[in-house]
C-alpha cells in the first residue's frame, strides 16, 4: 500500500466524536498561528492520557512511562484507513520536521506515536510499514483488543467498527485527534492537522523547550 499516494479526506466518513473527545476538536481549530497565550497550556489540568501496556512494531512491550523526559505526540488510528489517518500523519511529520529543521534540539525530544485502534489486523508488521511510510521516527503501537480500548478510554479517543463490505473488508469509524504531551505525560495541546504541517510546526514551537 502506498499511503503517501492517499488522497485528501473526502470518502471517509468519521462517526460522531464521543463526548469527552468533541471539545478537543474546537481546541484544534481554536489555536494554530496565533502568539502563545500567557498561562497554562490549552490542555493543562484535563484528565487525558495514562498509564497502558501495548506492543510497538518491533515486537516489543511498550508502557507509557517508558517515555519519561520526552514530549509525545499521540494520535490513535489504522493502517488500512483510506485517507484520514495517511492524511493526518503526513502533516503530523511534515510538521515535526519544519520544526525540527528551525530547533533540532527541541525536536530531539519528540517522540511521534501511532497507536492502532484496528488490532486485528495491525499487526506489529503492518504498522511498521505503515509508520515507515511517513518517518522512521514515527513509533507504531497495537496489542491486543482489551489493551488498545483500555488505552483509548484513557486518551478520550472514540472508535468502533464499521459494517463488513461486499469484499471483505472494513472501516474504522473513530475521532481523529492530535495530541501533544509534556515531558511527565501532562497533555499541552492538540495540533491542528486541518491548517497544515506550518501551523503543527507553530504549535510545537510554542509549548516544546
Amino acid at each position: 500500500m502506498n499511503w503517501r499516494a492517499m488522497p485528501q479526506p473526502s470518502t471517509f466518513r468519521l462517526a460522531r466524536v464521543c463526548r469527552a473527545a468533541a471539545p478537543l476538536l474546537l481546541l484544534a481549530a481554536t489555536w494554530g498561528c496565533t502568539p502563545a497565550p500567557a498561562g497554562d497550556p490549552p490542555l493543562a489540568g484535563a484528565a487525558i492520557g495514562g498509564d497502558f501496556t501495548l506492543t510497538d512494531e518491533n515486537g516489543r512491550t511498550v508502557r507509557w512511562n517508558d517515555f519519561a523526559g520526552r514530549y509525545r505526540i499521540v494520535y490513535f488510528g489504522y493502517a488500512f484507513c483510506p485517507d484520514v489517518c495517511p492524511t493526518d500523519m503526513q502533516r503530523t511529520m511534515r510538521g515535526l520536521d519544519l520544526f525540527a529543521a528551525e530547533q533540532p534540539a527541541r525536536a530531539a525530544r519528540v517522540q511521534p506515536i501511532f497507536i492502532t485502534i484496528d488490532p486485528e489486523r495491525d499487526t506489529p508488521e503492518v504498522l511498521r510499514e505503515f509508520t515507515d511510510a511517513f518517518s522512521p521516527n514515527l513509533l507504531g503501537l497495537t496489542g491486543t483488543p482489551e489493551q488498545v480500548a483500555q488505552a483509548a478510554k484513557r486518551f478520550a479517543v472514540f472508535y468502533s467498527r464499521g459494517p463488513d463490505s461486499p469484499g471483505g473488508g472494513y472501516l474504522m469509524n473513530h475521532s481523529n485527534i492530535v495530541y501533544l504531551f509534556g515531558p511527565d505525560g501532562e497533555p499541552i495541546a492538540t495540533l491542528p492537522t486541518d491548517r497544515g504541517a506550518e501551523a503543527i510546526a507553530d504549535e510545537l514551537a510554542r509549548w516544546v523547550r
